[in-house]
């Protein structure tokens, strides 16, 4: 457009303008007594509603002391492990994770069975949607092509604004069945057009589960091992729910307290999750394992490795931004348990991909980092790494092209979202609205 040049231009001379009305010291934060982003010098969230899907645990009070501890996260008061540990030998427990966080209890077989068929039968589109919806105008950004198909799946719905919890369960679960499919189509639709590669589109299995659907739909055989769907199926549960005090889920909350509809609800979580500082985490450690190989000769050499990270993090290498990804988390101090958990696959599908160089490369990462970490700054909780040091190891193993890995988190995510969604609208009733103190200083014209 013509345009854009003339408003870049005028746009840049307002820059400084902003930047000089709009910067708020932190020393005005504390004189206010107000916490920035939410979050107190030790990042601990400030409280803003409460919640009964799911509990994290970073720290137990000892002899009334707040003690540091081994991360717990618990669904519905089931502990995550005990979860992942019930999974039988060659089943997949995504489905049943999901109907414990949206209804509270673990299924039965009969249970089960039934929801299973339900997100069987909304794994399909409206007609010509693909072609018209996904197909049209693709992006590189498979986030903002899901939004589009969400929002644009609430012009298909006579219900749309009906937020009877009925009505909302089923708007749920249809966009659960359906999220892998906005995903996958999105990226083809982009791998496509843009990049001139072939085209095909496979319908998914109403019989498969989503972790094999998943699969199924992306790779052009169809093809796929029980190792392959087994550990997908596990990242997906443990990326599934992580209590309200996440942005993408405290946006959900937010736009359903104001009475909106299912469908903006979710696309606003979207919006949120897309961020890099939310949900692209992986691809910050997918990218500085690359810088880190290119750069160390001999990734197994301990010393060379430990003098490489020293570097990265006193911001001399990689992006020069003094951080190694996948260390550290906002909530857990001493372990984030769903890295724990997700390790011992990960390490069974290196082994199967013949990728246990790589592997050792980071667990050695896992032990230096944290010692690195320690001895150059002043940390007020333990340094460990969070799941999202491994999950892109994961997806790359999978050959799932880095365009998909925060559509991955979403295919997850979107369960929890659905779930807070109704305890929203069951339990709260009251449209969230907090305050802003304002510093603004009343000037005479």
């Amino acid at each position: 457009m013509g345009f854009e040049r003339e408003l870049i231009k005028y746009a840049n001379t307002k820059k400084d303008l902003c930047v000089s009305n709009d910067t708020i010291s932190d020393e005005l934060f504390k004189e206010y007594g107000v916490n920035r982003g939410l979050r107190d010098l030790n990042g601990k969230g400030v409280l803003t509603g409460l919640t009964n899907i799911s509990k994290i645990v970073s720290f137990k009070d000892v002899d009334g002391q707040r003690v540091p501890c081994d991360g717990e996260l618990w669904y519905r008061g089931y502990n995550i492990k005990s979860l992942v540990r019930n999974i039988r030998e060659n089943g997949f427990g995504f489905e049943s994770t999901a109907y414990l966080l949206l209804f509270g209890d673990l299924p039965n077989e009969e249970e089960l069975a039934e929801f299973s068929k339900m997100l069987g039968l909304c794994r399909n589109l409206p007609t010509n949607f693909t072609r018209d919806v996904i197909m049209k105008a693709p992006s590189k950004d498979i986030m903002n092509s899901m939004t589009r198909s969400i929002l644009t799946l609430a012009s298909y719905d006579n219900y749309v604004s009906v937020n009877d919890i009925d009505n909302c369960i089923r708007q749920c679960i249809q966009l659960i069945g359906t999220f892998p499919m906005l995903a996958v189509y999105g990226y083809h639709a982009y791998n496509h057009y843009e990049n001139n590669e072939s085209m095909y589109i496979h319908r998914p299995n109403p019989e498969l589960s989503t972790a094999e659907n998943l699969l199924l739909m992306l790779r052009p055989d169809k093809k796929y091992t029980p190792t392959e769907a087994k550990v997908l199926d596990v990242a997906l549960m443990l990326h599934m729910e992580h209590g309200g005090g996440n942005n993408s889920t405290f946006t959900t909350r937010v736009v359903t307290s104001s009475g909106s509809d299912t469908y903006s609800a979710i696309a606003a979580a979207m919006s949120s999750l897309k961020g890099p500082k939310h949900g692209g985490a992986n691809i910050k450690v997918m990218e500085m394992i690359k810088d880190i190989k290119e750069h160390v000769s001999d990734t197994e050499d301990v010393d060379e490795l430990r003098s490489y990270l020293a570097k990265i993090l006193g911001g001399e290498a990689f992006d020069r931004k003094g951080l190694i990804y996948g260390m550290g988390h906002a909530v857990y101090s001493l372990s984030d348990p769903r890295e724990t958990i997700f390790k011992s696959y990960v390490e069974r599908l290196s082994v199967e991909k013949h990728r246990e160089k790589d592997m050792q490369l980071y667990k050695n990462i896992e032990t230096l980092a944290p010692e690195l970490i320690a001895q150059k700054r002043h940390i007020f909780k333990g340094v460990s790494p969070n799941v999202d040091f491994y999950s892109g190891f994961v997806y790359d193993m999978l050959d799932i092209p880095m365009e998909l890995y925060t559509p991955m988190f979403a295919i997850a995510r979107i369960v929890g979202w659905s779930a807070h969604r109704i305890e929203e609208l069951v339990g709260m009733n009251k449209i969230i609205r907090p305050a802003y103190m304002s510093i603004m200083k009343e000037r005479e014209i």
